[in-house]
């Protein structure tokens, strides 16, 4: 009578779900280092390029906008 498919089937969902495992970590490795690198980089400028040129306490009125 030989093997039941189901095995072979197991089998083939077992190893697609080791596959999708290894290329979430790959992916995840991909980011973390482009997060490590883009953190260099902003460490070299010094500043936070989102709040370059923003002050502590009340801004300033500009009077162009009334």
């Amino acid at each position: 009578m030989g093997r039941p498919k189901s095995t072979f089937e197991k089998m083939q969902r077992e190893k697609a779900k080791r596959e999708k495992k290894r290329d979430k970590l790959a992916l995840k490795e991909i980011k973390k280092t482009e997060k490590a690198e883009a953190k260099l980089e902003k460490g070299e400028a010094g500043e936070d390029p989102d709040l370059a040129g923003i002050v502590a306490g009340p801004q300033p009125i500009d009077l162009n906008l009334m």
